[in-house]
């Protein structure tokens, strides 16, 4: 492979330049440092780099300021500097192929996925549910399924929980016991889902994730951008959205083993939001995306402030390692220094742990893999710069390029076909009118049975009466187990009393 097949991170003190293999990308990577030392425009550097080299790339834009990747960049004097450092001459200034997306479909176009396609698992932990809770939402999502009721968006589920609690006692026998406080518990949580921002989210049409897999005209890869600066605030929609993503990813993406170039590369900004407070269950899912979704050709880059916000499981799948500068402040602060040094495979010639603690802006310690996927030593790095906008570009040319988007129009507008809400309130309906047939056949019946009744009175006990047999054909007739029990009183009365 050619130096210009290869990624340019920067250059090392004696000005050589330290290259990432794109055919290791599948190994994944970690981007770690403070806040403010440079780790978004080393993401934005990686980004852009992979989409020149015709690789289709997704990354969260949780700050606000990655969109300049849309955009040229201008020359400036340190930029000049860095680029003399490693001996570097062809350094064009050019954007990428950009799609903008956004949850809440305003800075972007909007992004859905329905609540069958998120699962239970994923959900409980968005609602954070206990055990108790999560089982019961489980039952939910199974009595879905037996029953054919497409779980599509809040109302669906909600509908669902409902009808569960309201058929609780016949459906313990097969699910276990379902306590109504449980069931509203979860319709509680439920509503503050909806008013973060669920209710946009859950629906049609879902995101095909087949569109964030182009490349342009010219065979560069698009990049696509979440905004993500309002999920911020919402964690754990932000986290399980973009897991979601990674699985649906995993699911429906062919086996393709390691190529010279990735399939897509996927970027994790403030990837500690993942892993905090997940259940074991959720941290085996991730675990498992991670090893797995190698085999398919996605590359995955965690970006967080410490290397410890990984948990060891899935730290030790990640091969690229770039940290930038710490600062040893407390206790606490030097423990996640130690522990980001022993991370890197060592360089005699540096003192790791030192100089994370001295590491400047735009400077950083870098350690990638080899052809055989081996731990190159770590290496002081001074990064290379972008070749697009660094910072921000404007609302307006943000609107320029999404009226030329090639997928406006796409996602615009929501879709609420028939799904568990709609069936189960036809149900409801259908059930009114047994109701009331039932009440017309049995009040027939009881007049049919006094009036027989009176005639008999004296003779003795006579067989099943005209109206007891409508009665009973009436509870025969109502099929539904919530049928039967409209009508099991009124049949007490008339054919379960002693005359």
């Amino acid at each position: 492979m050619t130096e210009t097949e290869q990624i340019l991170i920067g250059g090392n003190k004696t000005g050589q330049q330290i290259f990432l293999n794109p055919a290791m990308a599948n190994r994944h990577g970690l981007i770690t440092g403070a806040t403010g030392t440079g780790k978004t425009v080393t993401l934005q550097v990686l980004a852009e780099a992979f989409a020149r080299l015709g690789v289709p790339v997704f990354s969260a834009d949780v700050k606000g300021d990655l969109s300049g990747i849309a955009q040229p960049g201008k020359t400036h004097e340190k930029i000049t500097q860095r680029l003399d450092h490693m001996g570097v001459t062809d350094h064009p200034f050019e954007g990428c192929p950009t799609l903008f997306w956004d949850i809440q479909g305003q800075t972007g176009h909007p992004v859905r996925t329905t609540i069958s396609e998120m699962g239970p698992v994923m959900l409980a932990n968005i609602l954070q549910l206990n055990d108790t809770q999560s089982g019961i939402l489980q039952v939910a999502f199974s009595v879905a399924d037996d029953q054919g009721l497409l779980l599509l968006d809040l109302k669906d589920l909600s509908a669902m929980l409902n009808w569960i609690a309201e058929n609780r006692n016949e459906l313990a026998r097969e699910y276990g016991n379902i306590t109504s406080q449980s069931v509203s518990a979860i319709q509680r949580k439920l509503l503050v889902l909806k008013e973060s921002g669920g209710e946009v989210f859950f629906g049609e049409p879902a995101l095909n994730i087949e569109d964030l897999m182009h490349a342009d005209f010219s065979g560069r890869g698009v990049v696509s951008l979440l905004d993500a600066s309002s999920l911020y605030s919402n964690p754990k929609i932000y986290s399980t959205f973009l897991l979601w993503l990674l699985s649906e990813l995993m699911e429906e993406l062919p086996e393709r083993g390691d190529a010279p170039l990735p399939k897509l590369v996927f970027f994790f900004d403030e990837a500690h939001l993942l892993f905090n407070n997940a259940p074991k269950s959720l941290l085996d899912r991730i675990t498992q995306v991670v090893r797995l979704i190698r085999s398919k050709g996605v590359g995955i880059f965690f970006i967080s402030q410490y290397p410890n916000d990984i948990p060891d499981e899935v730290l030790g799948q990640l091969g690229c390692r770039i940290q930038h500068a710490l600062r040893a402040f407390t206790p606490k602060d030097q423990k996640a220094v130690k522990v980001a040094a022993q991370t890197f495979r060592q360089n005699p010639e540096i003192d790791t742990e030192k100089t994370i603690t001295e590491l400047g802006v735009g400077e950083a310690l870098v350690s990638t893999l080899d052809p055989k996927g081996r731990p190159t030593m770590v290496d002081w790095c001074l990064l290379a710069p972008p070749h697009s906008q660094i910072g921000p570009i404007s609302p307006d040319e943000k609107s320029r390029l999404m009226d030329r988007s090639p997928i406006k129009g796409r996602y615009d507008t929501s879709l609420d076909r028939e799904s568990a809400y709609e069936m189960l309130i036809a149900r409801e309906e259908e059930l009114q009118k047994k109701r009331q047939q039932a009440a017309a056949e049995l009040e027939r019946g009881q007049a049919a049975a006094r009036e027989e009744k009176a005639k008999s009175r004296g003779s003795g006990r006579q067989r099943q009466s005209t109206g007891e047999a409508i009665v009973k054909s009436v509870a025969r007739s109502f099929g539904s187990q919530i049928g039967r029990a409209l009508v099991r009183g009124i049949l007490g009365s008339l054919i379960g009393k002693k005359r």
